[in-house]
Parts: structure tokens; sequence; C-alpha cells
């Protein structure tokens, strides 16, 4: 082969090189990272499910995809059959329940601030026993939310919102804070220097906890120790949250005005706009658990994912 026709073979290779090496970026990019908000992580439309509540909280999946949510003013959990789009009272009354989330196949946690206490109710033939009402012998102000990690540890936040039936007196000065329940029973406070402690979600397996103070408009997060502890606590990001969930990818869905996400580094990269003033909770649910289910004022909705929800 002459010196010229070897020089053009070469020039070949490389313009194929190039070439093939644009294609190729091209092709990642027809691929966005989800956890990123290159494209938007809604497939469906928000549908409205129901409308005949006074305030919705608390929304929680079993393992078919099926959702337990509370309407705490008449002090019920409805139960919302994902298959037949069903929805029955499925508990009235129950202890004034707010947040929930399942510890087991059959049973639930619930934040029932009728009298200040944390339950935990068997969906087999609904009873409940109450887990803890107080710490160090002080009344809890009013538990609102709470996460079970994958030893059954329970962490829950206890902000201090007065409600108009309550029969006992909780003091203004009462504290605020987060509490863990041990699988032991052993209750502890693990975070005490937040304003109004709200939503919470945690990552068992990246063994991090996220607590929106919306007292203070800002999210936490947190690092889970050995012993079940809050350590290295860091700004997640500017923006409080009354519930939150988390998908697959470490996404974080914050409710307030709609849902607001973020990818995993505390940037958002979206909102869901909720066509009501409030939007209190938010959780994933569905056989897949591809679809969000959100509680807003008298009002619940559901709306289909390009992701599912964190296991």
């Amino acid at each position: 082969m002459s010196f010229q026709r070897l020089e053009n073979f070469i020039r070949v290779k490389l313009v194929s090189a190039v070439f093939l090496a644009a294609l190729i970026s091209l092709s990642q990019a027809a691929e966005p990272d989800r956890s990123l908000g290159h494209s938007s992580l809604t497939q469906g439309m928000l549908t409205l499910v129901d409308d005949a509540y006074s305030f919705t909280e608390g929304p929680t999946a079993d393992a078919l995809g099926n959702v337990y949510f509370t309407d705490q003013p008449n002090d019920r959990i409805v139960r919302y059959d994902f298959a037949t789009g069903k929805l029955t009272d499925w508990l009235k009354p129950c202890g004034r329940a707010n947040g929930l989330f399942f510890i087991a196949p059959n049973k639930i946690i619930a934040c029932a601030d009728a009298n200040n206490e944390l339950w935990q109710i068997d969906i087999r033939d609904q009873k409940h026993r109450v887990l803890a009402a107080g710490s160090e012998g002080q009344r809890f102000s009013g538990p609102n939310d709470c996460w079970v990690d994958h030893d059954g540890a329970i962490y829950f936040t206890d902000p201090l919102y007065k409600r108009p039936y309550w029969t006992q007196v909780i003091p203004e000065d009462n504290p605020r804070g987060v509490y863990r329940v041990s699988p032991e029973g052993v209750v502890s406070k693990v975070v005490g220097d937040l304003k109004q402690p709200n939503g919470i979600i945690g990552d068992a397996k990246n063994r991090q906890l996220y607590i929106a103070d919306i007292g203070d408009g800002k999210t936490y997060r947190y690092r889970i120790d050995e012993s079940g502890q809050l350590i290295d606590r860091t700004l997640f990001c500017s923006m409080g949250s009354d519930g939150m969930t988390i998908d697959e990818h470490r996404n974080l869905f914050l409710t307030g005005r709609g849902v607001t996400i973020f990818n995993r580094d505390g940037k958002k990269i979206e909102n869901i706009a909720v066509p009501k003033g409030w939007t209190a909770n938010v959780t994933f649910a569905g056989p897949q658990r591809k679809h969000l289910f959100i509680t807003a004022k008298d009002s619940v909705f559901v709306i289909k994912m390009d992701v599912a929800g964190l296991k």
C-alpha cells in the first residue's frame, strides 16, 4: 500500500471512529437519567379519585398497591382498592389518625393524635395497641408522620398543632421533636432542634432519613448510624413539606403547593400542580408502585409516573 493510500485509510478510520462516538453519545442522551430531571417523571394526567372528605392525609400502600389514607376531621381511615377504584370506610373511629405507614404486610403504624399516641393496627381484625404515648414522663405534642426502617424501628415526627377535639391540655412550650421506637419498644428522642418537624421518609438501604422542618421552610437529610441514631445532618433543600415520599432513583417528593420533586442532590426538577390550596401527603401505589397517590384537602388524586416508589 502506498503512503498516500495508507494516509487516506487512516483518515477514513478516524472519521468513522468520531462518527461512532457521536452516535453513542446521542444514544445515551436518548435515555435520560430520571434522577436528574432531564425529562418529566409523569406519564399521565392528574385524575380526581374522590372529593367527599374534610381533610385527607397519611396515605400508605399495602403489598398489592391498595391505599389506606385518613380523613382526620371525620376520624376515619379509608381504603382505596386500586384494581376496582372502590373506596370504603375501613376504620372509624381511628384515634384521629394522621400519618400511616405499613410496618409489615398486616400491620399499619398510625400517628393517632386524639390522645397524642402512636398506634399499631392489625388490618386483619382492625384492633390496635398503643406503642408510645410520651417520652421521659412527658406526653407527646401530637404524632404527625412516620416511617419504618427495615429492622422494624419506627421514626415519627411530633410537632404541635392544637386540635379542637383535644380534651387534654398541651402547653405551647411542649417539646417538638422526632422520636424513634426501637424494635424492642424503647422510645428515644433523636432530633430536638427543629421548629416544626412534619414530613418524614427514609432510604433504608443507604441509611438515610429525610425530615422536613415545615416551620423553618427546610428539609434535612440525616445518616442513620448503627445504633439507629441520626447523625451528620445536612440541608437537603430550602423547602419544608407536609408529607413526603421517595422514588427508586432517590428523587424526593415534597408537598404543600402541589407536589415538588427534587433529585438526590437537592435540585428542584419538577412540580406537579394540584388544583387545591394545599397538598398534604403523597405515596406510591398500584401493583408496580408507579402511580402517585395524592391527598389534598377534601380530595384524593392519582397520576401515572415514569418511575416507581422506593421499596
